[in-house]
């Protein structure tokens, strides 16, 4: 059985039998775990090596892990830095930035492999124009600082053992309404959006194994949201930027995406734009549809891209603090939070 192309949640820190059998129906591919997860790392540890049993290949289990105000699981993790402090640190010392942003990038994701998490969606490549909700979940101000910056980033990921997926694709910066609640629109042309692309062009060029596609408007490239459109998935990010790796939509019951039909009609879109993988969350109700009436059609290439996705090193808790690139993180973490927090960006002034 191949991976399916939802990607679900569950409803508390373990697994209950009702949705041991959800995660076995053919179009469910993986499991995304919220703070409601968690209560302490050893439950977490045999959470995540329960949904891994349920079948083979085994499903994603996936979180949103970014560090500052996006970071699920608390006690038991270190902190991480919102993205925003990397920058800072950048802007301080560019080489120290790119190793503190290395550095973060394998503590976040060792941390996660301990327990077995296959995937944070991180980073967050969104350029801070200083109007977006995103805030200081955005690296830089300046492209050039972001594409640096999240390769380093991506390259920790790399070392600790988990795929990066860059996001929120075409990029969330220039825009003041949160995709949470409405649909964000973003006027330019397709030629001003060269800075929001850099990062993912980079990191494309260097093996970037998944992106995260947001439900954002651009109406001057397409007239529907990127998450459902075949100009932004298939000939922009496939064919023009040559990506390979897999697709993931932003949470399809986020109220970007409640204006393009019921749950059925949203999967369908976003499976025609191209995408391999479809976050559906917080809405069991609307799951249930979807296993009912979604067409089970085979899906070798999406199979094959997510596959890649699983996780590959996997420390011992225990042991993972005995390493020494755990100590230099830590060390690099601590110093990170004693420096004052300054604000370089002259547009904060």
């Amino acid at each position: 059985m191949t991976l399916g192309p939802l990607m679900i949640d569950l409803s508390g820190p373990t697994l209950e039998a009702q949705e041991r059998e959800l995660l076995r129906h053919p179009l469910v591919g993986g499991v995304i775990l919220f703070s409601r997860n968690y209560r302490e790392p050893a439950e977490l540890t045999e959470l995540v090596a329960q949904i891994h049993a349920v079948r083979q290949p085994p499903l994603l289990v996936a979180v949103d892990h970014e560090g500052g105000r996006v970071q699920r699981f608390r006690e038991g993790f270190s902190a991480l830095p919102a993205a925003r402090r990397i920058g800072r640190e950048f802007d301080l010392d560019a080489r120290r930035g790119l190793e503190l942003a290395r550095s973060m990038g394998w503590l976040m994701a060792a941390e996660l492999r301990a327990h077995g998490v296959d995937l944070s969606f991180a980073p967050c490549v969104d350029i801070d124009y200083g109007v977006s909700f995103i805030g200081d979940r955005a690296l830089h101000s300046r492209p050039e600082a972001v594409s640096q910056l999240a390769l380093a980033y991506v390259h920790g990921m790399r070392e600790a053992g988990m795929a990066a997926t860059a996001k929120h694709f075409p990029g969330h910066g220039a825009v003041t309404a949160d995709s949470h609640a409405a649909l964000p629109t973003d006027r330019r042309e397709l030629d001003d959006l060269d800075g929001d692309l850099m990062p993912y062009r980079r990191l494309i060029a260097n093996g970037l194994p998944a992106v995260m596609v947001g439900h954002l408007l651009f109406p001057a490239v397409d007239a529907a949201p990127a998450s459902f459109s075949r100009r932004w998935v298939g000939d922009l990010l496939r064919a023009t930027l040559r990506f390979e790796g897999a697709v993931f939509t932003d949470d399809l019951s986020m109220g970007g995406a409640a204006a393009h039909g019921d749950m059925l009609a949203r999967a369908e879109r976003a499976l025609a734009a191209g995408c391999d993988m479809l976050l559906v969350c917080n809405d069991r109700a609307a799951v249930l549809r979807l296993l009912e009436r979604l067409p089970v059609v085979p899906r070798a290439a999406s199979g094959v891209r997510l596959a890649r996705l699983h996780g590959r090193e996997r420390f011992d808790p225990a042991a993972l603090r005995a390493r020494p690139e755990w100590r230099a993180a830590l060390a690099r973490l601590e110093a990170c939070a004693a420096v004052p927090q300054l604000d370089l960006d002259p547009r904060r002034e």
